[in-house]
């Protein structure tokens, strides 16, 4: 059970005090060109490929191949970012991604080469992601760090607005032109994040190195393996479990109950209100309450985010729809950065490009699962009913989650032992395996339990 918590004095930090750190504005500007790129590419692969073949499989394919390196081995390609300096794996990896893309642009290649290509390419977002998690701690401190990650996140959803759209635009009218324009995001971005970023020693120095499986294996040990660790991941996966479905299902759901509204307005608008309900609700959550108030309402947000979408059992028109996906978008961004936040402050250095590797991977299996059971559901019975019914045992879910989320003492203790072991420069593995600042399996030295 949750103790009662009692506000902090400290305010909430300003987006004037976040982007007043020259890191920071250079990671945000990084990420915002490599997401834009990165969607604009998507939306013309996509459609090169269709244009190519005919075949809306092998469109779809081309579209979910950006997945696959999370799925299949997500935490170990995060793990490399631990064993080199952040800095330099963030400047490979998008001289890496901007040649692949003007291999692609050259053009004349079968599609299964261009797949094999974009492959290739999405490789690089793991270390490249997880070392630019794994920087942020270290660039911005306290409340800084909850807003500069609400932030991101919040442009990152309008990142992806803002790309499908200019890449189906662009692609339209010239494929090549939009995977050219992704290639010079990548060459900005590296550009961007050797000049503004500071070079620091790599988390995991050589003599502390084993074998990247068994540091790999450490990561998902000390994500599941630590209290407050783990109940923020449960949080986390728990939530992406419903906070998706609107989304994967808004064509069918557009095509069978779009009423008056033309199908492709109505995918459009359901696809597009989660993101701009997260927008909204970072935005504000972030700027305008307090820290302590946000732990507080993170447990409330967590119940609201599934229960708003209960209502889609009367099956209500789609912009109705839109508007419950919004509030559900909202109440999610009311939790994501706030534990997001935690989760790198309970981490010790030598931990967190792994430990974002296991998270990033967990959320996409997650989500992915969610919209392929919800979808098998939807083809025996009502689209309303499957996502009303699944929302409700949301509730439930949340219910039994924040029931057993930690006391805010709890937190504290875990926060500090990573500041400890991170001053201390304890090294990610032991020499008996264990991770550094463990005793024994799961259990924190400095944490309370």
């Amino acid at each position: 059970m949750v103790s009662d918590e009692r506000p902090s004095p400290e305010g909430p930090a300003t987006f004037r005090e976040v982007f007043a750190q020259r890191e920071y504005r250079a990671v945000f500007a990084a990420s915002t060109l490599t997401w834009i790129g990165d969607y604009v590419a998507k939306a013309a692969i996509t459609l090169l490929v269709y244009q190519e073949t005919k075949s809306v499989a092998l469109s779809a394919a081309a579209f979910a191949v950006s997945y696959l390196p999370w799925l299949i081995g997500g935490p170990l390609l995060a793990t490399v970012a631990e064993r080199h300096r952040y800095r330099q794996v963030m400047v490979v990896c998008d001289l890496i991604r901007m040649a692949l893309m003007l291999v692609i642009a050259a053009g004349g290649l079968p599609v299964p080469v261009i797949l094999a290509l974009l492959f290739a390419t999405t490789l690089a977002n793991p270390p490249s992601q997880a070392s630019r998690s794994a920087l942020m701690p270290l660039i911005l401190p306290g409340d800084r760090l909850v807003v500069g990650l609400s932030i991101q996140a919040s442009v990152g959803q309008a990142a992806q607005v803002v790309g499908y759209l200019l890449g189906a635009a662009v692609a339209t009218v010239n494929p090549t032109a939009a995977l050219l324009m992704n290639a010079g995001t990548f060459a900005l971005s590296a550009v961007v994040v050797r000049l503004g970023v500071r070079d620091r020693p790599p988390a995991m120095t050589s003599k502390h190195r084993s074998h990247l499986l068994r540091e790999t294996a450490a990561g998902f040990q000390i994500v599941f393996g630590t209290p407050v660790l783990r109940a923020i991941a449960v949080l986390v996966f728990s939530a992406m479990l419903f906070s998706i479905v609107p989304e994967g299902l808004a064509a069918a759901w557009a095509n069978k109950h779009a009423g008056e509204m033309h199908p492709g307005l109505a995918q459009a608008v359901i696809m597009a209100a989660v993101p701009v309900g997260f927008i909204l609700g970072g935005l504000l959550v972030g700027r305008a309450v307090a820290p302590a108030r946000r732990l507080v309402l993170l447990r409330p947000f967590a119940v609201i985010a599934p229960l708003v979408l209960v209502p889609a059992l009367l099956n209500p028109p789609p912009v109705v729809v839109a508007l419950l996906a919004a509030a559900c978008g909202f109440a999610v961004a009311g939790i994501l950065p706030m534990a997001n936040g935690l989760f790198v402050q309970a981490l010790p250095d030598g931990f967190r490009a792994r430990a974002f590797g296991v998270m990033a991977t967990g959320v996409q299996v997650i989500q992915g699962l969610a919209v392929l059971v919800t979808g098998l559901l939807a083809e025996r019975f009502p689209i309303p009913i499957v996502v009303g019914l699944w929302s409700a045992a949301g509730v439930v879910l949340m219910s039994l989650v924040v029931l057993r989320w930690p006391d805010r003492q709890t937190v504290a203790a875990a926060v500090e032992a990573a500041q400890r072991a991170s001053a201390a420069g304890s090294q990610p593995e032991s020499s008996h395996g264990q991770p550094s600042g463990h005793v024994g399996p799961g259990r924190p030295r400095h944490a309370v339990t």
